[in-house]
């Protein structure tokens, strides 16, 4: 999973970067939503694996 968070945040970086390179104000947007997508992306997998953490602790043991 950590892999994956990863690499979501670093498509994240390199859609802001390609944004603050391009001088075609729709496309730079365009790759901003794109990386507050793969962010967003990346923050739901992290709060699930929390949750499944927690989860497993706080079951019992049979």
């Amino acid at each position: 999973m950590a892999k994956i968070i990863k690499s979501l945040r670093k498509q994240a970086d390199k859609a802001d970067r390609a944004a603050l390179s391009v001088l075609d104000r729709d496309l730079a947007e365009e790759l901003q939503a794109l990386a507050r997508a793969y962010r967003a992306q990346a923050d739901v997998i992290k709060s699930k694996k929390k949750k499944t953490r927690k989860g497993q602790a706080t079951r019992p043991s049979t």
